[in-house]
């Protein structure tokens, strides 16, 4: 017997027939060879792919992603149209809303679908809060790996929505030290400013730490940070604009060189109080400022500052000997 391709939508419904009024139906156990066929009709039932309004489907709850913007998936959508769905997305009924779906992985091609105005492809699956997180997991294991700011955000959003952590472990394959620190680092930097930056698939743990350690440890607002840069900051690709709140981060936290105190200065004057030079120390040199009460010595001493300089140069020396 040839076997159907499950990954076609399902043949259209058979012409109606007479309803058989419930008494005269014949009743079959649920044990023996009907009992198998009926399980055998649920699995190909749940392998079926339905084609689906977009609309009907509903793309809340925990995120894996970041915000999606036509934008972002314009070329998946041109791709779409050209070739078609490949790949189905998978949804899970809401008991609250009959004939209503909710994403379980998929959004960037849901959010494509709808901008190329095509029905969406879906496996349908009637699935636990729990069981569509591991779904979601393990379906991110398949293709690009979300970034680590894109794991930290989705890591808290399950923490808050109360999820374990056995269960948030299991879904994203990570250990407990990992989840401590992806919880610390979106807990840390506000949801505004991880927006601003975007996804930075470049950027990984270590760099998101020593951001969030540099708000925390030096009360910076981060907030305030990204509003003060430059508003060309915005069109840059998402690893630049993170550098650039690093870099702005690390100068708000490192303090400006001071200049090295002056040495205070040394007035020089006569018996009677008349100033006759100033000396100035810095660091590299020694300035001497003649007074201008006495020109006279002023001229002296430009005529004479070569030899009196190298005589207190060699009384010095000859000093330095004696020690």
């Amino acid at each position: 017997m040839a076997r159907r391709n499950i990954f076609q939508p399902p043949p259209p419904p058979a012409p109606q027939t007479e309803t058989v009024p419930a008494e005269s139906r014949p009743r079959f156990p649920n044990t023996g060879p009907m009992s198998g066929v009926k399980s055998t009709l649920r699995d190909l039932s749940s392998n079926a792919i339905r084609e689906l309004d977009p609309a009907l489907i509903e793309d809340d709850g925990p995120r894996d992603r970041l915000a999606i913007t036509d934008s972002d998936v314009a070329e998946l959508a041109e791709s779409i149209r050209l070739h078609g769905q490949q790949v189905p997305i998978m949804v899970r009924p809401l008991a609250e809303a009959p004939g209503r779906y909710r994403i379980v992985y998929g959004r960037r091609r849901l959010q494509a679908l709808k901008l190329a105005g095509l029905p969406a492809k879906a496996l349908i699956r009637s699935l636990t809060d729990e069981q569509a997180i591991l779904a979601q997991g393990q379906e991110n294991s398949l293709r690009v790996d979300p970034s680590f700011i894109e794991k930290a955000v989705f890591v808290s959003e399950l923490a808050e929505n109360g999820y374990e952590p056995a269960v948030i472990l299991d879904a994203l394959a990570i250990d407990k030290p990992m989840l401590s620190r992806m919880t610390k680092v979106a807990r840390t930097i506000p949801g505004e400013v991880i927006r601003f930056v975007g996804p930075a698939h470049g950027i990984g743990r270590r760099r998101w730490e020593e951001l969030a350690d540099a708000a925390r440890d030096h009360g910076l607002d981060l907030v305030d940070l990204v509003q003060a840069l430059p508003p060309a900051a915005a069109a840059l690709p998402s690893d630049d604009r993170f550098a650039q709140l690093q870099s702005a981060a690390t100068r708000a936290t490192t303090p400006a060189a001071q200049p090295a105190p002056a040495s205070p200065g040394l007035t020089v004057k006569d018996a009677t109080g008349a100033t006759i030079a100033e000396v100035k120390a810095t660091p590299r040199s020694v300035t001497i400022r003649l007074g201008q009460g006495d020109a006279a010595f002023t001229s002296w001493m430009r005529a004479n500052a070569e030899h009196e300089i190298l005589r207190l140069y060699r009384t010095w020396k000859a000093g330095q000997r004696s020690d």
